[in-house]
């Protein structure tokens, strides 16, 4: 997989394009130290997808996959604090928490794709 281009990737060009709303919805914010968190979370998610691929080995790419999709799963925790703080209405924040979801269980079936299923796949192979 590491021989693709990250800008193929469907992941990536919906981890991006997610990636400007929030930085949309963030520029009217004040908060400081959610402003900043929630954009380096969202910038997280395409820029891991795209470094993963770059990278030599599919091992590397499983790696910065793994990181995105826990950069997505910040971002949903960002988005509802901010909506439970007043900062975000619920119709604002729910299309862009239910594509982070999306966007995570796509990361996850890349990772799938990839092979390599960790240490324990591993033991199982070797005494099964």
């Amino acid at each position: 997989m590491s021989n693709h281009h990250f800008e193929d990737l469907e992941v990536w060009k919906r981890s991006s394009r997610l990636a400007v709303s929030v930085l949309e919805l963030l520029e009217p914010v004040k908060l400081y130290a959610l402003k900043d968190q929630m954009a380096r979370s969202c910038i997280s998610v395409p820029s891991n997808i795209a470094e993963g691929a770059e990278r030599e080995s599919d091992r590397e790419f499983r790696r910065f996959l793994a990181i995105a999709k826990g950069s997505a799963g910040e971002l949903r925790t960002q988005l509802y604090i901010g909506q439970r703080a007043g900062l975000f209405s619920m119709e604002a924040v729910m299309p862009l928490i239910q594509e982070a979801r999306e966007i995570s269980s796509m990361i996850e079936g890349l990772r799938k794709r990839l092979g390599g299923g960790g240490f324990m796949t591993a033991i199982f192979s070797i005494f099964f």
